[in-house]
């Protein structure tokens, strides 16, 4: 069953909430910045807010959806090594380097997200999205029963908070996160390919 289509002033007042969280979160970073600040900034009152994305997770889960809108494009249907023809071993890889990438640009508000803890970040839509790609994926390279945990066990890897922790307090350069998020990831996959 299709999703329901928002009216046309609705999506104009999301959108104008997104563009305001934008800017506002841009100054002063997510976890400074309150539900009131971006009504007001967005030119709605707060039930507008609050009706379009529930709390102020769900206002962060949109925004990162947003953001991250041209990877998933890339992933869900662009080339090799990001796109779904790509053989395993490539892909998986490449994936995964992409989000510790985009998590790295985005850290303050994933790790606002992260930090919410107002509901299990394993029942977002957009870990799931994530997760699903993943096991299928492992699923062509390894026993589909184990291609479930392996990619939350992947997707751990690059948690925001992890991220921040290993270039902040490790004061790792990205390349050798890089580098060693590619060698955890080889770890796991076996050395060949399913037939």
């Amino acid at each position: 069953m299709p999703a329901p289509r928002q009216r046309a002033d609705a999506v104009r007042s999301r959108e104008a909430v997104l563009d305001a969280a934008e800017e506002l979160f841009a100054r002063s970073g997510p976890a400074e910045v309150s539900m009131n600040a971006v009504a007001a900034a967005a030119g709605v009152g707060k039930g507008t807010v609050f009706r379009a994305f529930t709390d102020r997770t769900g206002l962060l889960q949109a925004l990162a959806e947003r953001r991250s809108a041209p990877l998933r494009r890339a992933v869900a249907e662009g080339p090799a090594p990001l796109g779904p023809d790509a053989p395993p071993h490539e892909r998986i890889p490449a994936v995964l380097d992409a989000l510790a990438r985009f998590k790295l640009d985005n850290q303050s508000l994933h790790l606002a997200l992260e930090e919410s803890g107002v509901s299990s970040p394993y029942a977002s839509p957009s870990y799931t999205w994530w997760h699903t790609t993943l096991r299928d994926s492992l699923a062509r390279c390894t026993d589909a029963g184990q291609a479930g945990f392996l990619a939350h066990a992947l997707l751990a890897a690059v948690r925001a908070d992890l991220i921040a922790h290993l270039a902040t307090v490790e004061r790792l350069p990205f390349d050798e996160i890089r580098n060693r998020l590619t060698a955890f990831v080889h770890s796991v996959l076996p050395d060949t390919p399913r037939a």
